[in-house]
């Protein structure tokens, strides 16, 4: 294993710990709920058939063991810093850990990227038909940039306001839903169709259908692995991540197979197929007398509040590798008065625009989850190879055949046998290509100088 000196002799104090079992849960229920639900459930009813919830159940059952691991690590190395420090630990291998930081940060930007896209569609022309989706989507993106250059703590606020509002959307598809399923609706026209719930694509087979399907609805389940890098910042983190991650993925998944069921019980897969705002097509089925356009505005909230997450993320990545100077320095440039990012801001925005001009939402939710498969693959890997490695306190431990299963799933996931096109590695290589290039230029421009850093400040 490589020297971790350092890794464990960081110089100042410690960050303030805030973090306690509420706020951590909120955290991580509103990390996690997002883009995938309000814009891809169509896409993914579109490879799967009607059985929309089966994708969705094994995809939270891939999350679950990985968080497993997740958990492992983050009672083990209490420290913020995420998959680039555990595998950095596990491996040694500094352009690993790099390129794995850097593979982190570009699946925030096509995160991102989805969710600008996914406001321009559908949601938005409910409110503004007619409104050009291209430039609207630019925009988005445009304004998330303003947001996050406004700094943190502002961007931070924000986050809790969206997250409150992104529930209250969830409660309107559920409650009417559940109510219509049971025949207490107001539209007479309404006729639920659970026969629906066990139909799959007749063009691929069930389980191309549910393997091609899974691969986008993991999408959905992604975000828990952000709340590791709270770790510094929890209150008896070795006791309280494990509840919090496991609860909160739990309330995640059970919100997610509820719309899952409602929405292919009452609206026929095709139509759901056809939208890229497939919620607003069951609240309008199931709460006829609500306004579409309050929910639409709702919806719009809500994908902005995963784009500001994510492009937070990508912004804090870009910036922290600058800092350790394993890309060009001056991506880690600072505005004199906000003191935020500006160029790594700058930077992951116009690479987010370039994406939405030139990929489709279901594209870039599927580059989304490759990226993050292929980190979470390593990640299970990481949590045996660093058994080994003994501490002094307790801490959660998974059991042997969790991060094992768990390894082999996210292979799996990741590879064209779960029937991803090749269009998907292309996109997925020409981003960590950037990365390379970067590498590159720093060990060439450094006198072929061996290129180390400190993982834990990757995502300061």
């Amino acid at each position: 294993m490589a020297n971790d000196s350092t890794v464990d002799n960081a110089q100042g104090p410690g960050l303030k710990k805030v973090m306690g079992p509420k706020l951590l849960l909120f955290f991580v229920v509103g990390d996690i709920i997002g883009t995938t639900i309000y814009a891809l459930t169509g896409k993914i009813a579109g490879k799967v058939g009607g059985a929309l919830w089966v994708p969705f159940l094994v995809a939270f059952v891939v999350a679950f063991l990985t968080a497993f691991s997740y958990l492992e690590l983050v009672g083990k190395y209490p420290k913020a810093g995420g998959a680039p420090l555990y595998i950095h630990r596990a491996f040694g291998m500094h352009f690993l850990t790099f390129m794995v930081a850097f593979a982190v940060m570009c699946s925030g930007i096509t995160s991102a990227s989805s969710g600008a896209q996914a406001f321009s569609g559908d949601y938005l022309q409910e409110i503004l038909p007619g409104a050009p989706s291209w430039l609207v989507a630019v925009g988005f993106i445009a304004l998330i940039a303003l947001v996050n250059l406004r700094g943190v703590a502002e961007s931070a606020k924000l986050n809790v306001v969206l997250t409150i509002i992104l529930l209250a959307g969830m409660a309107l598809v559920i409650v009417p839903g559940a109510l219509a399923i049971f025949g207490v609706t107001t539209n007479d026209a309404l006729v639920p169709d659970p026969s629906r719930l066990l139909e799959f694509n007749t063009d691929t087979g069930p389980f191309l259908a549910v393997t091609s399907a899974t691969a986008l609805a993991f999408f959905a389940m992604v975000g828990f692995e952000d709340t590791v890098n709270m770790a510094e910042e929890t209150k008896d983190p070795v006791k309280t991540f494990p509840r919090a991650v496991l609860i909160g993925l739990g309330i995640t998944a059970a919100i997610y197979l509820a719309i899952a069921l409602i929405s292919s019980t009452l609206v026929p897969t095709h139509e759901l197929a056809d939208s890229d705002g497939p919620l607003l097509l069951v609240v309008q089925t199931a709460a006829p007398w609500f306004p579409p356009v309050l929910f639409a505005v709702m919806a719009l909230f809500a994908l902005s509040n995963t784009a500001l997450i994510n492009m937070m993320m990508a912004s804090r990545l870009l910036y922290g590798m600058a800092e350790e100077k394993v890309i060009p320095r001056r991506f880690g440039l600072v505005h004199h008065t906000r003191q935020t990012p500006w160029v790594s801001i700058l930077f992951t925005s116009v690479l987010a625009i370039i994406l939405i001009s030139s990929l489709e939402i279901e594209d870039l939710g599927n580059t989304t989850s490759l990226l993050l498969l292929i980190v979470f693959a390593l990640v299970n890997v990481a949590v045996l190879v660093l058994r080994k490695d003994k501490v002094e306190h307790e801490h959660f431990r998974a059991p042997t055949w969790v991060p094992v299963l768990g390894a082999i799933t996210c292979a799996f996931f990741a590879s064209p046998l779960a029937g991803r096109p090749v269009e998907e590695y292309v996109v997925a290589a020409i981003l960590l290509g950037i990365g390379v290039v970067f590498w590159a230029f720093n060990y060439f421009a450094g006198g072929r100088r061996k290129t180390e850093f400190d993982p834990t400040k990757l995502g300061s």
